[in-house]
């Protein structure tokens, strides 16, 4: 396995640079891995795949204002902070840009916000702290961490935010939530499908590209991640009653695997709260998730190799050919799949 082995060209005028408005007005575009076929219809035709036995596992996390801009207090030069994740009240785990920024580096954020690089962890990787405690001041100081290949500012900061975001602590949306409203969430429950809900704090895996030749070689990061007692028992429930487990994102999918790793063979999964470096490429054998909700991913990512272990490298790179002569959008606000 190389990494060249998930690679493909994409268009630059093909990556979404707006969500769709209303959110699922966006393009659905359906595997069936079973058949081998592929369908082209519209996100909210969702619930018409779905059966009443079905459960639908949404990640609740919440997007926080973690881009921080800034400049070197010893020469004035630029800088900016992306906030990974909170290690104390003062305390965090960052990337960091700009030129020359070492231990020592004392980074000016605003008049009265002002950070210190106290430690390197490599591959921009900074261990820093702040003057003061920053958390109830993102909304005043911070932005929305949109990736680099989004050029259009958002409206509004929720256009960047699930409509059932809830739990903050993420440096990127699961963006395969995006595309649901809460008329098409109120519809699928009206089907009678179980919607389970996790928790998965997105972090810095979403922003290093794999340079890697050897992707097993690739350096995972974890991730907090939270399957409640209440979500795994709806979870097995509907396993022992024949349904499927449907993942929106590839966070999920993350999530539930995780909690299965630990499970007892009595159930799927077990409630579960921690850390999680589960690493999945192909030939990772899915204990727990039956269908997935999600998004086209960039080349040689850990998404796109998720995506492929899911449902096959070459029938993914097919399909991602077929979407691209379709004229879907790509990335982070653009279309989805459903992969059965």
């Amino acid at each position: 396995m190389h990494i060249a082995d998930f690679d493909y060209h994409l268009p630059p005028e093909m990556i979404a640079q707006r969500p769709a408005e209303p959110r699922d007005s966006s393009r659905l575009l359906i595997l069936d891995r079973e058949h081998g076929s592929l369908s082209h219809h519209i996100f909210r035709d969702l619930p018409h795949f779905l059966s009443p036995s079905d459960a639908l596992v949404l990640n609740e996390t919440r997007v926080i204002p973690a881009r921080l801009r800034g400049h070197k207090k010893q020469t004035g030069g630029r800088a900016e902070i992306l906030l990974l994740n909170r290690l104390s009240s003062r305390t965090w785990e960052t990337l960091v840009g700009g030129k020359g920024i070492g231990v020592g580096q004392e980074i000016s954020i605003s008049e009265h916000v002002e950070a210190e690089i106290v430690e390197d962890l490599g591959w921009g990787r900074r261990i820093v702290r702040f003057n003061q405690p920053i958390s109830t001041m993102l909304d005043l100081i911070g932005e929305m961490p949109l990736p680099p290949y989004i050029h259009t500012p958002l409206k509004r900061p929720d256009e960047y935010q699930t409509v059932f975001a809830r739990h903050s602590g993420s440096a990127a949306a699961p963006t395969a939530g995006l595309h649901f409203t809460p008329e098409l969430i109120e519809e699928i429950e009206r089907k009678g499908i179980t919607i389970v809900k996790i928790t998965l704090h997105v972090g810095l895996d979403t922003f290093l590209p794999v340079n890697e030749e050897d992707p097993g070689e690739h350096p995972i990061h974890s991730e907090w991640c939270h399957v409640s007692p209440e979500a795994a028992g709806k979870i097995n429930t509907v396993r022992s009653n024949g349904g499927r487990i449907i993942a929106v994102g590839t966070t999920t999918v993350r999530t539930l695997e995780t909690a299965s790793r630990l499970s007892p063979p009595e159930h799927e999964v077990s409630p579960f709260e921690g850390t999680t470096d589960l690493y999945i490429l192909p030939g990772f054998r899915f204990h727990v998730v039956d269908a997935m909700v999600t998004n086209f991913h960039l080349p040689r990512s850990t998404l796109l190799m998720m995506v492929s272990a899911f449902a096959g490298r070459e029938r993914v790179l097919q399909t991602y050919e077929i979407a691209m002569k379709e004229g879907y959008r790509f990335y982070s606000f653009g279309d989805a799949m459903l992969i059965l």
